[in-house]
């Protein structure tokens, strides 16, 4: 069956001698700590510190390497979120093929920045990669330019899959590697280099639900996809037409995960691996968050494929954590409107030893008497047991306070 497949174990071995000394070759570790929370025994490649931050350079190095000379004067087009873009806009300027990259609206600003300062053309068309991608058809061919696309390529499959002879050469006995799905060229690699290492070897997709493209198209379901996704680097609506077919022979399952365990996954990797991981990044591990029990007491190999995380969300992602586990919490208190209420009230919380980030008065409301005051109290604790404890001392000196 795999013979038929558009690429093979013998394409990745040959992109990986093309990429060699081009890019790096990332550390893979493994994390005792996420192995404790997990229950599965984890080792992470931290594809996040490539040049670019993720692992589309491998697929787009590979491609551009093997234009021919005519292609290369000509130059190159790609659309792409970007990840794509920069690998193409960087490797693009080292090997002096003129890149133009079409980018949704939507791309975070680091990214559009970043491909810019690689020295490509940077269009920005369309809110989804399918608009951006319409768009750069047609200036293909008004241009002339080479397609390089994001994932349906067997050249980009193949590079992309390098990752994964990496992995293995580090760790040869993983039990199964986790990868994130956008469009698949990312899996198609890395499950065509497990599968040739070991057949028995599992394969686990992972797809954002938002996103759920090649899980619905596998499964025979059908979800309509869209919304606002964190993980925007598998944002994908529609998945490759090559790459389907190497999922369908070669992996064994796809999971979804929601919006809150890929936020959770971001958190742990800054908290626990001290490194950054973007939505589409964090995937992996969002997995074994959201279904503990596929992969529990099994050597597990995740890919944090990207790390370029737009530096407003991941201050948004983190606060949210905070408040998730009840570290930041708003209270509120209603009182007499009387000189001293809030240095009372702020004494008891110091006590506590929890600390008071903001307050907010309304002496207004209609549902506040109107001899009372309201005030909002934004408190930083430890834990939820400490915030418990605050809740407890405001209670019991007289202000038991209402909680948003």
């Amino acid at each position: 069956m795999t013979d038929k497949l558009p690429i093979s174990i013998e394409d990745v071995r040959s992109a990986a001698e093309v990429l060699k000394g081009q890019i790096e070759e990332t550390p893979m570790t493994m994390s005792r700590t996420l192995s404790e929370i997990t229950g599965a025994e984890v080792w992470l490649k931290f594809e996040n510190v490539q040049f670019t931050g993720a692992f589309k350079e491998r697929g787009a190095l590979n491609k551009l390497s093997r234009l021919s000379d005519e292609e290369k004067e000509r130059g190159v087009i790609a659309a792409s979120a970007g990840n794509h873009a920069q690998g193409v806009a960087y490797h693009g300027r080292r090997l002096g093929i003129p890149v133009t990259i079409v980018m949704p609206v939507t791309t975070p600003f680091n990214k559009v920045e970043h491909t810019r300062a690689f020295g490509a053309r940077v269009l920005l068309e369309g809110s989804t990669f399918e608009e951006a991608n319409a768009h750069a058809q047609l200036v293909r061919q008004r241009d002339g330019l080479t397609w390089i696309h994001p994932f349906d390529d067997p050249e980009v499959m193949a590079g992309q899959g390098t990752a994964a002879l990496e992995m293995l050469a580090v760790k040869p006995d993983l039990d199964m590697l986790v990868v994130p799905i956008g469009g698949g060229g990312l899996i198609a690699g890395m499950a065509t280099v497990a599968k040739a290492h070991n057949p028995d070897m599992k394969v686990v997709g992972v797809q954002a639900s938002m996103y759920s493209g090649m899980h619905s198209i596998v499964n025979g379901s059908v979800a309509p996809p869209g919304g606002a996704s964190i993980a925007e680097g598998i944002a994908v609506k529609t998945p490759g037409l090559l790459t389907r077919k190497v999922v369908e022979a070669l992996v064994d399952d796809i999971v979804l995960v929601e919006e809150e365990h890929i936020e959770r996954a971001i958190t742990l990797y800054v908290d626990v691996e001290k490194t950054t991981a973007e939505g589409a990044g964090a995937a992996s591990l969002a997995a074994l968050l959201a279904h503990p029990s596929k992969f529990a007491g099994l050597k597990v190999g995740l890919i944090i494929c990207g790390g370029n995380i737009d530096i407003r969300l991941l201050a948004s992602v983190l606060t949210r954590s905070l408040v998730r586990e009840k570290r930041l919490s708003n209270i509120r208190i209603i009182g007499d409107d009387t000189p001293g209420l809030l240095a009372l009230v702020s004494k008891v919380i110091g006590d506590a030893g929890a600390n008071i980030m903001e307050v907010a008065h309304n002496r207004i409301a209609l549902d506040v008497p109107a001899k009372g005051a309201e005030f909002d109290i934004l408190m930083e604790t430890r834990d939820s047991q400490h915030t418990q404890e605050v809740i407890d001392a405001l209670g019991q000196a007289g202000y038991p306070p209402r909680t948003n």
